[in-house]
């Protein structure tokens, strides 16, 4: 049995979820609505304040969408009642960014300026010139734009120069060696 598909997820206070015949799972919080559609074998049930997910056999499919089904419930439980973020820090001399409107300019070293405008779902904070922090419910959405955004510059190996998570460890490398030790 799954150790993470047998633990039942907990419906907090304000948190509305609903069940369609399709498996299609719709979760409403105070501010957002998420809507997923599930498996079609796996099963899941919703008594009170607490669901249950529980899979129709020990087939290698079955299990494998056990756990998967579990998580991707509680991630939208957490998504609506308190969100996911994820920071970006810009790193290189004159590398900035700065928010305009619904729009963040990136300067990174490019011979024009790269803009990311915010989608249905995510939010862009600029808190200062060289951090970009995504905010949204779903937790996909927010990890794809995260890794989009650092996909225009990212960190290279010898200066560090580029866009890294916050906390994310970049191996520097050493460059040529023997610099002006010719013979």
């Amino acid at each position: 049995m799954s150790r993470i598909g047998r633990k039942t997820i907990n419906i907090p206070v304000g948190v509305d979820v609903s069940l369609a015949d399709d498996n299609t799972i719709t979760v409403k919080g105070a501010k957002e609505t998420l809507t997923r559609k599930l498996h079609h074998d796996m099963k899941i049930d919703i008594e009170g304040a607490q669901i249950h997910v529980s899979r129709p056999s020990d087939d290698k499919l079955h299990r494998s969408l056990h756990g998967l089904t579990r998580t991707l419930i509680a991630n939208m439980i957490e998504g609506v009642t308190n969100g996911y973020s994820k920071s970006l820090e810009i790193q290189g001399v004159g590398y900035k960014v700065v928010k305009e409107g619904n729009k963040i300019v990136l300067t990174i070293g490019y011979s024009h300026p790269v803009v990311f405008e915010e989608i249905p779902g995510i939010t862009l904070e600029v808190p200062n010139a060289n951090t970009i922090v995504v905010k949204g419910p779903d937790k996909q959405m927010v990890g794809q734009f995260a890794a989009e955004i650092r996909d225009k510059k990212p960190p290279e190996p010898y200066h560090g120069k580029g866009i890294r998570y916050v906390g994310e460890y970049v191996r520097h490398k050493e460059g040529k060696a023997g610099k002006g030790s010719k013979k």
